[in-house]
């Protein structure tokens, strides 16, 4: 049985930065596309960042330059560092197995506000 499990969401204020994990059970993550995406109030889910099999990575234009996606295969957790962190962050992030998805775990809220 797959299980993904976030962390490390919280209240940050603008400029801030936070570095979200993503804990994985039940499969390898060196082998699989994985990514990071977030839900803010009253709109669609969105892509964040992705990264395939051979540690290719692709970001939303808005966060281009300042998130960074990464897989530790040691310990098979998907990491998602944010730095300068904007008010329009704000969303809930859900970490995602497969392309398109076939796993989700529950999320972990991300606030930026002053």
């Amino acid at each position: 049985q797959v299980q993904l499990v976030e962390s490390g969401g919280g209240l940050v204020q603008p400029g801030g930065s936070l570095n979200l994990s993503c804990a994985v059970s039940g499969m390898e993550v060196r082998f699989a596309a994985m990514g990071w995406h977030r839900q803010a109030p009253g709109k669609q889910r969105e892509l964040v960042a992705t990264i395939n099999y051979y540690g290719i990575t692709k970001y939303a234009d808005s966060v281009k330059g300042r998130f960074t996606i990464s897989k530790d295969n040691a310990k098979n957790t998907v990491d998602l560092e944010m730095k300068l962190l904007e008010p329009t962050d704000t969303a809930v992030y859900y970490c995602g197995a497969g392309t398109p998805p076939a796993y989700w775990g529950q999320g972990t809220q991300v606030t930026v506000s002053s």
